[in-house]
């Protein structure tokens, strides 16, 4: 996956950057962390400047969140769960996965679009409850194009900063989504809890 990932941006450029982080909106397990650091890198080595993966990185983060935006609207969660449920193995995804990016949704409402872009995962599926909500389409494009620089700028710079040493942010960003998915799955443990236990008290 790295090398392909890596090989399409050497041959394609700015486009390359385009295409990949489009695509890894869609298919949130691609990883841009190593997209981005590797993007970052390439502006040491080759014609790539660091505004020009910047503005290539969040146009595509755009595009990408974009056809989420419009499935969330076409299709309910039921189905959308139906789906990844039929071809999650293909789409690398889990009814877990789009429960969790609702939920984010729901809790924090149209300002999850913004802070979801920092959270793995959630950053790409976060467009889909707010196309089901049916958030107005302008704070929606104002707010993922504003999570998606933050997140992209910060990423292209640190691989822009350390060279031929990207590989190490990749590592890293590793263990700050294992700490976020063990994060998320805590709190989803603590609410089914913190559920059971009034209903229980309830029906006492």
């Amino acid at each position: 996956m790295e090398q392909w990932i890596t090989e399409t941006m050497d041959a394609f450029g700015y486009f390359g950057v385009f295409f990949l982080i489009a695509f890894e909106n869609l298919f949130p397990p691609i990883p841009s962390e190593v997209i981005l650091t590797f993007g970052g890198f390439m502006t040491t080595t080759s014609d790539l400047t660091v505004p020009g993966v910047f503005a290539a990185a969040t146009a595509g983060s755009v595009a990408g969140a974009i056809c989420l935006y419009g499935i969330g609207r076409l299709l309910s969660v039921e189905r959308l769960e139906s789906i990844v449920v039929r071809y999650g193995r293909i789409l690398r995804l889990k009814p877990e996965d789009i429960r969790k990016a609702g939920g984010w949704f729901e809790k924090y409402g149209i300002w999850a679009v913004l802070l979801g872009r920092l959270i793995p995962l959630i950053r790409s599926l976060i467009s889909i409850p707010a196309g089901s909500a049916r958030m107005s389409i302008v704070p929606f494009l104002l707010l993922t194009t504003a999570g998606s620089l933050v997140w992209n700028i910060a990423l292209v710079s640190l691989g822009a900063a350390i060279g031929a040493s990207w590989e190490t942010i990749v590592n890293y960003m590793d263990i700050y989504s294992k700490f976020v998915y063990t994060g998320l799955a805590l709190g989803v443990a603590a609410v089914a809890y913190l559920y059971i236990r009034k209903r229980l008290v309830k029906g006492n």
